[in-house]
């Protein structure tokens, strides 16, 4: 059987495609990270792949705000290209610095929705500790057969979701993620269970096909108990599941 191929762009201070790579590897894909210049010179085309991975790190540097400068690279170089991989119905994974990028691209909340940003968390600093995250989307492909809560660490500082009508896209089942305790309640916005400060305790939303998703949190970094630093100590909250919704929804 072929294994479906995943495109991962990557981008001057990208740092996360590797950890990427190998979840999409382990959940059955075979992945490639790709420089955005040979996207550009239509070397490499997202045509050929089957997914979309856009990975964390601080793409240009986080110049005029994280991920502003990639949301402008898929916006203006590649928006034909992302347009036709949604109509053929690619699953897009955007995380971290991806997730802000998807958000400044304008693919996420998507169109159909007000306009979101990902802004500086209330904490006023860099936040990286482990995070509990429970599926709350029947929508999302990336959510399809997830019923336990996942557990994976953070690292951002603007990861604040905010949105003019987080109500809408509630009632359109587009809140992929929240962010809960350790015993599965909610996080209520409390410290640090919600890292960030994020309105209703958001750490992923979907689009409106299901197809496009982002999540603050890195659940490439817990796809293997070797990288839990409790683990033994902690239920596991292994965050492969979601990769492999992904891979087998093409």
């Amino acid at each position: 059987m072929t294994r479906p191929r995943v495109l991962i762009p990557i981008a001057p201070g990208t740092n996360r495609d590797h950890d990427l790579s190998q979840a999409f590897e382990a959940a059955g894909a075979t992945a490639q990270s790709v420089p955005l210049t040979a996207l550009r010179s239509g070397d490499v085309q997202v045509k050929d792949f089957q997914l979309l991975g856009i990975p964390g790190g601080f793409s240009y540097g986080d110049a005029l705000g994280a991920g502003r400068l990639l949301g402008l690279d898929l916006a203006g170089w590649f928006s034909d290209q992302l347009r036709e991989a949604v109509t053929r119905e690619v699953p897009i994974f955007g995380v971290c610095n991806g997730f802000q990028a998807l958000v400044r691209a304008g693919l996420l909340p998507g169109a159909d929705q007000s306009p979101a940003v990902l802004t500086e968390n209330r904490s006023g600093r860099f936040e990286c500790r482990w995070v509990h995250l429970a599926p709350s989307s029947q929508k999302s492909v990336w959510t399809s057969g997830l019923t336990e809560p996942l557990r994976c660490p953070v690292a951002h500082g603007e990861g604040r979701f905010v949105t003019e009508d987080l109500a809408a896209l509630e009632t359109a089942d587009q809140v992929a993620f929240r962010y809960v305790e350790a015993d599965g309640s909610p996080a209520a916005q409390r410290y640090p269970g919600n890292p960030n400060g994020s309105a209703g305790d958001v750490a992923g939303v979907c689009d409106s096909s299901g197809l496009v998703l982002g999540l603050m949190p890195h659940p490439e970094d817990h796809v293997a108990e070797r990288q839990d630093p409790l683990r033994g100590r902690a239920t596991s909250g292994l965050c492969l599941p979601l990769f492999v919704a992904g891979v087998s929804s093409v």
